[in-house]
């Protein structure tokens, strides 16, 4: 199965036609495979809170979106995420790279790691961990989920799903 596929697939199964994404290398081939997608518009973002801004207003334009970015940024996305999303109850699948976990090469990274899941839950925010690729056979319900809900979910995404770093 080709992972970065089945996640756009799902996505566009779901009716995603909007989706902003901040670089991550885990993430890099999901990435390219919906800049290929006529049915998704792909926007790049600068940052994780602007690309929040760009999926609120391609919501109330009637879209649905999706954010694809890094968890060492749910840290400057929370304002975003409380006055925006959660307030106005946008659903906002956030596929996000979970750096610093098991078979993270990058020490740095740890850190944000350690507090991301607490920040989410802080928020009250489901979120789900793919550590297995056989997890994203999740993807298509979790999708469904939010946007029944109208809440923003979060799907983290570690190392181990995309397969590590390579030789460590």
């Amino acid at each position: 199965m080709n992972i970065d596929k089945k996640i756009t697939d799902d996505l566009v199964a779901n009716g995603i036609s909007f989706v902003t994404t901040v670089p991550c290398k885990q993430l890099a081939g999901v990435i390219d495979e919906i800049d290929a997608r006529d049915e998704i518009f792909h926007i790049p973002s600068n940052k994780e809170d602007e690309g929040m801004g760009l999926c609120a207003g391609a919501y109330m334009g009637g879209k649905r979106p999706a954010i694809i970015m890094q968890n060492t940024a749910i840290g400057v996305t929370i304002n975003t995420l409380a006055t925006l999303i959660q307030y106005y109850r946008m659903p906002l699948p956030m596929l996000i790279s979970y750096r610093g976990e098991l078979r993270e090469p990058v020490a740095c990274q740890v850190e944000m790691a350690v507090h991301t899941k607490a920040l989410l839950a802080q928020m009250n925010i489901p979120t789900y961990h793919f550590h297995w690729q056989k997890d994203v056979e999740e993807l298509d319900n979790i999708l469904k989920y939010t946007f029944m809900c109208n809440k923003p979910v979060a799907i983290l995404t570690d190392a181990n799903f995309w397969g590590g770093y390579g030789d460590q």
